[in-house]
């Protein structure tokens, strides 16, 4: 079902957007902001016991026509795929989250962010971290503090990339990640644990 086209039209009407279709910095920063606005995120398929599919065709039918939201892997798919149809050049990466977990913690690949190049500079994407979800692309430029709409972020480079959000005074880290690019067949493997093993947080109980 992946040869379904994205339907553009729709998707802008799902999260108000009403300006410019060009693949533009504006244009990025302008889906970015109002995705996360307009689209929810949500876990509850897994506690109902339903299925989640990351196909096109199952993401335009949940998301942008039923207007459910949905967790990292539908938020950021159905966000790739928008992206791409403007005709950005743009990837999936994986990140290890640490929200609440040591700074040297080994978690699993369980979320997923975007790759974006522009103009000849690279950017972070991530419609889809939850309550400290992104509102703003983010320039892969380790050390320097910036301002979204809501929180101040930076990437710091040890070793991995870690994108850290200063709250309360303080920078705290919500995931590490390098720059290995990831595919959709990936980020199934992991939907699939996430939405089915006892053990995830976004499971149904055993």
């Amino acid at each position: 079902m992946n040869d379904v086209p994205f339907d553009l039209d729709a998707y802008f009407a799902r999260i108000g957007h009403a300006g410019s279709g060009h693949a533009s910095l504006d244009t990025l920063k302008t889906l970015h902001f109002l995705h996360p606005q307009a689209i929810p995120f949500e876990n509850m398929d897994p506690f109902l016991g339903r299925p989640v599919r990351l196909d096109i065709a199952s993401l335009q039918g949940k998301i942008v026509l039923g207007g459910r939201g949905g967790y990292c892997f539908e938020h950021n798919l159905l966000f790739m795929h928008a992206l791409k149809a403007l005709g950005f050049k743009v990837g999936g990466l994986a990140a290890r989250v640490l929200w609440g977990q040591s700074e040297d913690a080994i978690t699993a690949r369980s979320h997923m962010l975007l790759r974006v190049e522009l103009d000849g500079h690279t950017y972070i994407a991530d419609v889809g971290f939850g309550g400290l979800t992104l509102t703003a692309p983010l320039l892969l430029k380790p050390g320097r503090e910036q301002k979204t709409p809501h929180e101040t972020f930076r990437i710091v480079e040890a070793g991995d990339h870690f994108l850290q959000a200063l709250i309360g005074g303080d920078w705290r880290s919500l995931y590490r990640f390098d720059l290995q690019p990831h595919y959709e067949v990936d980020y199934s493997v992991a939907n699939y644990f996430l939405s089915n093993n006892p053990a995830s947080h976004s499971s149904l109980p055993s």
